[in-house]
């Protein structure tokens, strides 16, 4: 049997290449994401950064530490508290200390993310001055980087106020942090808290002097000092999502793929396997020729895939650093284990698509070298509409069920991408008795115009079923991902925009223009000078609560005066009343595990106080963004990152003239609530849309792959009936009209259904949003789908007009006489 299965490949090349091309592309992309994904499973060893000349540096702990009964649990809170003056002065005794602050600073010609420092924690890091001086005075600071030169003159705005600042010195840049140094003083003036200190004493001495509650770091675990330690971390958690989900549809489309042209192949040489069984050959040993086949195949293809996957998986790297997905420092590892999954998941995939195939290869009587009908009298088995019934059940099923009980979950990424899947699988299944009816719907009207070709394509498209089903099935599952994905993430997004319209009532909006940065106090004072405007100053903060006693979970919180915040805001309460929070209580939503008005929640405040609090009222879910509020008092430590404002009815014009020249005068960015919105709740991001684009990418080339096989297959199986059409008198370029015409018809029904699945997708998304108490719109990517079902129709007409008229290139007479 592998003699003769060889013998066959050789023969009939053009049946296996598309596989061969299939799934060593696809091998090919599991190692090359197997390969990245491997490398984001551990951040890089780093150093400390900012304190390397530091022997010890102490700080208040950031981490709330809980004995579970599963063991210890560890939370970092979002707003430690400061170094406090009693325990400088005792590490003072000790030797030279170096009293470290951080604060904003922003201006015009500052990087959005500028911090400033004081001089003498510059020689920790250590920075050398570049050019210019040390800073002496105030007004004066030395900059980071070449962005700024000696001499030059800021407008920066800081938590103290707005002021001149001249630039008198640089330093080289670190890499992790836009910094600009002023002198001690001027720095304990702007942010009078010490977040960190320096110390020049043994470590044991230092622990002994400050005692329980702050964290003595020696060594690397001074890097817990650095801005952002964990972000080395943080940054691989993206990447490695998106590296996952390209890594699950690249299995899944390449399995399907894979299947659908060996499950054709087989179709097609029904009369080949009917000269075997004549022959003498067994049903068994039918089967064994399809699966050596299919090994063969296999093993070559893998190989070749892990060679592209090797050469490949630099370049995605790469990519995804220019990109700006991955951090700059992102490399490929040395890892092999991703290249020996990768190849024996081929080899899996390879003869898993071939089961089937070699039980109905086994099946083909002796009888079938006799058919000369190019009719199939029969597209689908007991067993397939036994499955894609099993299948299509269960995903809708699950859509059901978790619309039902937890619609929130529809809405997070892993849960929109796979969902789809099920749905692919099971309508692609029935491809081959719903093509046939779309076909017959989609040319109704043109069969009826006059010419030929339309009736001609439709009754073509009819015969030959299983080549039909075939060419739609992989445009099926590119137009259902593509308007699935594209569609759900734009619906979500413009939910969530909809979700803050509704609930925002504030004129005005001010922010520091960056995530999560100070306001100037000058600001807020001019603000609340202003007569009639009502100021609704809100501090973000977290608060960590242990769930069942064995997780620590923080949510996002705001601090706010309930007074102030409701004449600027609508949250949506669903039981008590937000006037009734006080220093005493909470505001939760629905899914925190306790939601009853009145009873006691036990927590851990952003400081990392801990705190017994009454839940004063409860909020619905919605789309994610409705936090928990606390008051200003529970949130200590945590800076004003923004102000919502109400103008007064009368002078309205005048009182926003005086808080944009306030905003003006101290660099804060002032927008209307509308604006505001549009600025925050953008469709989709940027690194969502590029994830996105490639998981389609992916999906794309494979429906090329599977069309532009399948089309050739059928194309050199219907050699004879084009010689046909040209003995009645069609001309060469008629013929390939026609061809064209078929491959269009196809690619439509496979668009239509893909649609459908999409739409099914889609509905359940919008009812989950609405069920989450959001009426928002559908969004549709047309241009997407657009693009999608236009590549898809330009590849299956180059895919069988190229082949037709290399075909008809002989004559006609020559062509009718061919055999198998």
């Amino acid at each position: 049997m592998l003699k003769l299965a060889l013998q066959g490949m050789r023969t009939r090349w053009v049946t296996f290449v598309g596989s061969f091309i299939a799934l060593a592309l696809g091998v090919g992309l599991i190692a090359t994401t197997g390969l990245a994904l491997a490398a984001t499973f551990s951040a890089p060893d780093r150093g400390p950064e900012r304190f390397v000349k530091a022997p010890v540096v102490v700080k208040t702990s950031d981490l709330v530490r809980v004995d579970t009964p599963i063991g210890e649990r560890t939370r970092t809170i979002t707003d430690p508290a400061p170094v406090p003056a009693a325990v400088t002065a005792k590490l003072a005794a000790l030797g030279r200390t170096v009293e470290d602050r951080t604060f904003p600073v922003t201006g015009r010609g500052l990087g959005a993310d500028t911090v400033g420092h004081p001089w003498s924690v510059a020689a920790l890091t250590p920075y050398a001055l570049t050019g210019g001086r040390a800073p002496s005075a105030p007004g004066e600071a030395v900059a980071t980087g070449d962005a700024l030169r000696p001499g030059a003159r800021v407008r920066a705005a800081t938590p103290r106020g707005s002021e001149e600042i001249t630039v008198v010195g640089t330093v080289a840049s670190a890499g992790f942090e836009n910094a600009l140094f002023f002198t001690d003083a001027e720095a304990a003036r702007i942010s009078p808290d010490v977040d960190a200190v320096a110390v020049h004493a043994p470590a044991d001495r230092v622990e002994a002097a400050v005692g329980a509650g702050f964290d003595v770091l020696t060594g690397d675990e001074r890097r817990r000092a650095d801005p952002d330690p964990d972000r080395d971390a943080e940054a691989l958690v993206s990447v490695n999502a998106l590296l996952g989900t390209a890594a699950g549809v690249t299995g899944f489309v390449s399995v399907f793929v894979v299947a659908s042209t060996f499950s054709f192949a087989v179709a097609q040489r029904r009369r080949e396997f009917g000269l075997l069984r004549t022959a003498g050959a067994t049903p068994a040993q039918v089967r064994r020729m399809v699966f050596t086949e299919a090994f063969v195949i296999g093993v070559l293809a893998s190989a070749a895939g892990c060679s592209l996957g090797a050469a490949g998986a630099p370049r995605l790297a790469a990519w995804m650093v220019d990109a700006g997905i991955a951090p700059a420092w992102f490399r490929i590892g040395e890892q092999t284990w991703p290249l020996h999954t990768a190849f024996w998941t081929g080899l899996f995939v390879a003869l898993s698509g071939a089961v089937v195939s070699s039980w109905r290869a086994g099946r083909i009587g002796p009888t079938e070298a006799l058919r000369e009908s190019a009719v199939d009298s029969r597209a689908m088995p007991v067993s397939r509409w036994l499955i894609g019934g099993a299948v299509l059940a269960a995903g809708l099923g699950l859509l059901a069920l978790a619309l039902l009980d937890s619609p929130a979950d529809l809405l997070k990424r892993k849960t929109y991408v796979t969902q789809p899947m099920l749905l692919i699988v099971g309508f692609a299944l029935f491809a081959p008795v719903l093509v046939g009816p779309l076909n017959r719907l989609l040319t109704w009207l043109p069969a009826r115009l006059p010419g030929a070709t339309a009736m001609l394509a439709r009754e073509n498209a009819s015969a030959g079923i299983r080549r039909t089903a075939a060419v739609a099935a992989p445009v099926v599952i590119t137009v259902a991902l593509a308007a699935s994905l594209m569609g759900t993430t734009a619906t979500i997004s413009g939910a969530k925009a909809d979700e803050a319209r509704e609930r925002i009532t504030a004129d005005l909006v001010a922010t520091a223009g960056g995530e999560g940065r100070a306001l100037p106090e000058e600001f807020l004072r001019r603000a609340r000078a202003v007569p009639g405007v009502t100021v609704s100053a809100t501090r973000s903060t977290g608060v960590t609560v242990l769930e069942e006693g064995v997780a620590l979970v923080t949510s996002e919180a705001e601090a706010v005066d309930p007074a102030a915040h409701a004449a600027v805001s609508r949250p949506p309460v669903v039981a008590g009343r937000l006037a009734d929070l006080d220093d005493d209580s909470i505001v939760v939503n629905e899914e925190w595990l306790t939601t009853e008005v009145g009873d006691r929640v036990s927590v851990w405040l952003g400081d990392g106080r801990t705190a017994d609090l009454r839940i004063a009222a409860v909020l619905a879910t919605g789309t994610g963004d409705n936090g928990v509020y606390v008051t200003e008092r529970n949130a200590a430590g945590a800076p004003v990152d923004r102000v919502d404002l109400a103008l007064p009815r009368d002078g309205a014009d005048s009182a926003a003239s005086v808080l944009g020249a306030a905003a003006e005068a101290t660099g804060v960015q002032l927008l209307t609530g509308e604006r505001w919105v549009d600025a925050h709740y953008p469709r989709t991001s940027e690194n969502t849309r590029i994830g996105l684009w490639l998981i389609l990418g992916i999906a794309l080339v494979y429906t090329g792959i599977a069309l532009a096989n399948t089309q050739m297959m059928a194309t050199s199986d219907r050699v004879r009936d084009l010689a046909s059409l040209r003995l009645t008198g069609a001309t060469k370029g008629q013929v390939l009209r026609l061809v064209a015409v078929e491959a269009l018809v196809v690619v439509a029904a496979g668009a239509v259904l893909g649609a459908v699945i999409a739409g099914v997708n889609l509905l359940g998304v919008w009812s989950a949003i609405g069920l989450l108490g959001v009426w928002s719109g559908v969004v549709v990517p047309w241009g997407t789908v657009a693009a999608v079902i236009g590549a898809s129709a330009l590849l299956a007409t180059a895919a069988s007009v190229l082949p037709a008229s290399l075909a008809l290139r002989v004559r006609p007479v020559e062509l009718a006489g061919m055999r198998e």
